[in-house]
Formats: C-alpha cells, structure tokens, sequence
C-alpha cells in the first residue's frame, strides 16, 4: 500500500541541510549517495511497529511525503513529519536569533536547519542503552548487528521480536545491555515508547514514566525526549557537553538556566543547534 501527501511547513525550512546533518548523525546516518533532492529512509511505523519505506521531497514551502508498507500509513506520514520536525510551526523560531546571537549564528550557519530525531522514542531508548559506556563506533556496530541479524531489511528489529531474541539467549551485548535493551523493547511493547504517547504527557510526567524503565536514566530521558519525541521546548537536563559549549560561547560564568531564557519557546531546537555547531567545528579542526 502507498499514501502521498503534501504538507505546508511554516517558517524555515530546508531539506538539504537537514539531510547533511542526518547524514553524520552516527545513530540513524543514511547514505550520502542518497538520491539528490529526496531523502529516502526505512523505519518502524509506531502503530504496529511494522516496517516503512518514506520519500521526502522539498516544493517550495511544502513537503512532499509518501510512505509505502502496511497499517496505518496516514499515521506513518505523520511520523516522519516528526522526525524532520516538520510538524512545528517555526514561524518566530528566527526571533530567537535575534534576541540571541550565538543562536543567530547558528542559523546562518546551518540555513533551515530543522532537529532531525530518531525514527521513534523506542529507537532513541535502544540507541541510549547500547552506548552506555561504550564508545561511539562500536555502540553504532552493535546497532548494524542487530538490524542485520533481528531487523528486516534495514529496520531496526520490532519491540516483540527483540524480546523474544533477548529471552531466548540470541542477543549477545556486553554487561547488562541485553537485560536493559529487552526492559526498553517491552516497554515500547506496552506503547509507553512513542511520540504521541509521551507527546500526550507533561514534561514531568514523561520523565518520570521513562525513568521507570529498567536502564534508562536521566540522560537517556533527556535523548529520548528531545530527538526521540522531537520535542520543541524542552531543555536537557544532563548533558555536560552542553555545559561545557555554553561556558565556551556564552562565557564562563554563563549556565544554560540563564541563558536558555531567550530560546522559549525553542530550546530544544536551540540546544540541537549549539551541538551541530560544536559537531560542525570539530569537524573543521579535525
């Protein structure tokens, strides 16, 4: 089955900058060989958590969405409208520039530039769990293992199916990464581990659910609420990176309480844009 659809998207946009940012964004990188103009990608539609296929393509000021595959595609269009974040009215996300020039800065710096989340809150759990104590690179090997070995065709693998393989000793992590990676999977099972599911929730409220899961922390709460649910508004609490950017561009005696004051009601678009400068300016140096 197929669904097509267009979208108006309010305030700046810009598919091609969106795509080079997925493009070095280690947890869902897709290929930069990607078709020119479209961004094409392979999910978990969160209704049945059955696989995906979407095109995204730019017209104008519209998005243009199709999605093929089973169950409720009108939803699956709307999944990845989240996930490009094409769902948020930015028409005053430019004001924060101006009230704010490192933001400014930011955003001439990455023109249209809109958050690009993880496929789901399930996927961003998964990814938090695996690169728990471990290194970047191989947190991202154990990910391609289990797509390769437990998904289909380049999904990542069903919350069930991955249950079961954990139960049944096929998973092998290190330390406690299967036992936590199947509390994430069940709890996704469950539908705790959705957008709209947590998206329905108060902040406070979606915090407290997910620190519930076995494994899951503060700062894995932090990941699964900004670039799993791609929420617009909400500002990590245990990112010490982000400390550290806002001593570096704001001064030292700068803390993300203070300054983080004129990025309502942005801040999570506005802490994604600090970190994909600070990515972009490694990148430079390196």
């Amino acid at each position: 089955m197929r669904y097509a659809t267009e979208l108006a998207v309010a305030g700046p946009w810009s598919l091609e900058t969106g795509k080079r940012f997925w493009e070095s964004f280690t947890p869902n990188a897709i290929p930069e060989d990607d078709a020119v103009g479209t961004l094409n990608v392979r999910f978990l539609a969160e209704d049945h958590w059955t696989p995906v296929d979407a095109t995204v393509a730019q017209a104008g000021t519209n998005a243009r969405i199709a999605v093929s595959g089973n169950g409720d595609l009108e939803a699956a269009a709307g999944q990845v409208a989240r996930i490009l974040s094409l769902d948020v009215d930015a028409t005053d996300w430019p004001s924060v520039g101006e009230r704010d020039p490192v933001i400014g800065k930011a955003q001439k710096k990455l023109p249209g530039f809109r958050p690009c989340g993880f496929y789901s809150p399930y996927e961003a759990a998964a990814w938090a769990v695996l690169s728990q104590r471990t290194r970047i690179p191989e947190a991202a090997r154990l990910r391609r293992q289990l797509i390769t070995v437990h998904g289909v065709d380049g999904a990542f693998p069903a919350p069930s199916k991955l249950v079961d393989a954990v139960d049944d000793g096929r998973v092998e992590l290190p330390g406690r990464k299967a036992e936590y990676l199947s509390a994430v999977a069940a709890a996704a099972a469950e539908g705790i581990l959705t957008g709209p599911h947590l998206r329905s929730l108060t902040e406070e409220a979606a915090r407290e659910q997910l620190l519930s899961i076995t494994g899951i922390g503060p700062f894995a709460v932090d990941l699964i609420l900004i670039r799993g649910t791609n929420a617009v508004d909400i500002l990590p609490r245990a990112e010490r990176r982000l400390d550290a950017e806002i001593s570096h561009l704001y001064g030292p005696d700068r803390s993300i309480a203070g300054v983080s004051q004129a990025w309502r009601p942005f801040r999570s678009w506005a802490a994604v844009h600090l970190r994909a400068l600070r990515e972009d300016r490694t990148h430079e140096m390196s």
